[in-house]
C-alpha cells in the first residue's frame, strides 16, 4: 500500500479516483468493498486512520481544523463505501438466486443447426452419381441471348418457345440473336461448353431458370434444372440408354427401370421421354397415376446442326444430352406435394431432414 497522502484534500481526490476505478470495472462484489474498507478505515494501515495519526506532527493553531476535515472525510468514506457494500451485496444475492434457477441435472440445451434445402440435397446426389459416370459440372449466365437460349439449339425464329407467354425478355434488352432474357433451360450452358473446349465432352449443367409459368402446386415461373452433355466420337443411343439406366438404379435403387418413349425436343434427334419405374409402389399408386412409371427427363442424341453451331463436325463426333427438373425429382423422392413449399422458406418445411 502506498504511504497516506498528506492532507485531507489529497485523501478525498484519491477516494475519488479510487471508486471511480472501481466503478469503471463494474461488478464489484462484497468481497472488493471489504477490501476498499480495509484500505481507507483500518485500524492499523488505513488512509483515514494514518491522517489521524499525523494529527501531533500539525502546529497546534491547525489542530482544530485537521482534526475536523479528517472526521468529516472519515464519515464520507464511510457513507460511500457503505453504499458500495449494499449494491454488491445485493449483486451477489441475485447471482446466487440465479444459480439455483439452473438445474445441473438437465440435459443440455441442443443449439440450432441448419441443414440443407432440399433442393441442394437432391442437386448434390445427381451430382454424385454422375461423378461416378466421369462428369464434371458446368455453369453458365441466368441472363443470355437469344442466340445461346434458341437459335444456336436449333429452336426456329417461329418456334413457340420464343414467344413472350413463356419467355422472360429484358426490356430494352435489344433484338434478333443478341436479344437478352432470362433462360428457359441450362442447355445454353452446354452450347457454351462446346464452343469453348474440343470433344471428348462429359458435363452436368445444373442452375435456376424461368419460364411464365403460373404459380400452382406443380409450377412455379422459376425453377431449377440438370442437364448433362456427352460429345465424343462413336456415342450412339446404347450409351444414352445405358446412362439413363445406370443413373436410375443409383439414384432410385437397383431395382429401377427406365421406359424410353418418342417425343420431339429441337435440338435433339432422335428424341425421348424417359420414365422410370415407379419406386412407391408395385401394382400402381397415385403418385405414379396407377402407370406404374414415373416420367423424370427428357433425352435424345444431339442435333447435327446444334453440334455444327458450336463449332463441332457432326460428320465425325456424336453426342446425347438428357435434361431433368431437381424440383419434380425432390418432390417425387420425398413425396412433397406442393412446389411452392420449395420456395417459401417456411422453417418448420426446411428443418426436417432431407436424406
Amino acid at each position: 500500500m502506498s504511504s497516506a497522502p498528506f492532507s485531507v484534500e489529497e485523501a478525498r481526490g484519491l477516494l475519488d479516483a479510487e471508486l471511480a476505478d472501481a466503478a469503471g470495472r463494474g461488478g464489484l462484489l462484497p468481497a472488493d468493498v471489504h477490501e476498499l474498507k480495509v484500505r481507507w478505515l483500518g485500524k492499523k494501515q488505513g488512509v483515514v486512520t494514518a491522517l489521524l495519526a499525523r494529527l501531533k506532527e500539525v502546529p497546534k493553531e491547525e489542530k482544530a481544523a485537521f482534526g475536523a476535515g479528517v472526521n468529516a472525510l472519515k464519515q464520507e468514506v464511510e457513507a460511500r463505501l457503505d453504499a458500495l457494500e449494499a449494491e454488491a451485496t445485493a449483486r451477489a444475492a441475485a447471482r446466487a438466486e440465479a444459480a439455483k434457477a439452473v438445474d445441473v441435472t438437465l440435459p443440455p440445451r441442443v443449439p440450432p443447426v441448419g441443414r440443407l434445402h432440399p433442393l441442394t440435397v437432391v442437386r448434390r446426389r445427381i451430382e454424385h452419381v454422375f461423378h461416378g459416370l466421369g462428369y464434371e459440372v458446368a455453369d453458365g449466365p441466368e441472363i443470355e441471348t437469344d442466340w445461346y437460349n434458341f437459335e444456336s439449339l436449333n429452336f426456329a425464329p417461329d418456334h413457340p418457345a420464343r414467344d413472350s407467354v413463356d419467355t422472360f425478355f429484358v426490356e430494352g434488352g435489344g433484338t434478333g440473336r443478341d436479344a437478352l432474357l432470362l433462360r428457359t433451360h441450362t442447355s445454353p450452358v452446354q452450347m457454351r461448353t462446346m464452343e469453348g473446349r474440343r470433344p471428348p465432352i462429359r458435363v452436368l449443367c445444373p442452375g435456376r431458370v424461368y419460364r411464365k409459368d403460373d404459380i400452382d402446386p406443380r409450377h412455379s415461373p422459376v425453377f431449377h434444372q440438370m442437364e448433362g452433355l456427352v460429345v465424343d466420337e462413336g456415342i450412339t443411343f446404347a450409351h444414352l440408354r445405358g446412362t439413363l439406366s445406370a443413373f436410375a438404379k443409383s439414384f432410385f435403387g437397383g431395382r429401377a427401370e427406365v421406359r424410353l418413349a418418342p417425343t420431339f425436343f429441337p435440338f435433339v434427334e432422335p428424341g425421348v421421354d424417359c420414365a422410370v419405374s415407379c419406386v412407391f409402389c408395385e401394382t400402381g399408386c397415385r403418385i405414379c397415376s396407377y402407370s406404374g412409371w414415373i416420367e423424370i427427363m427428357g433425352a435424345g442424341m444431339v442435333h447435327p446442326n446444334v453440334l455444327a453451331n458450336a463449332g463441332i463436325d457432326p460428320e465425325r463426333f456424336t453426342g446425347f444430352a438428357f435434361g431433368m427438373g431437381i424440383d419434380r425429382i425432390a418432390m417425387l423422392l420425398h413425396g412433397i406435394p406442393d412446389l411452392r413449399l420449395l420456395f417459401e422458406n417456411d422453417v418448420r418445411f426446411l428443418d426436417r431432414t432431407w436424406g
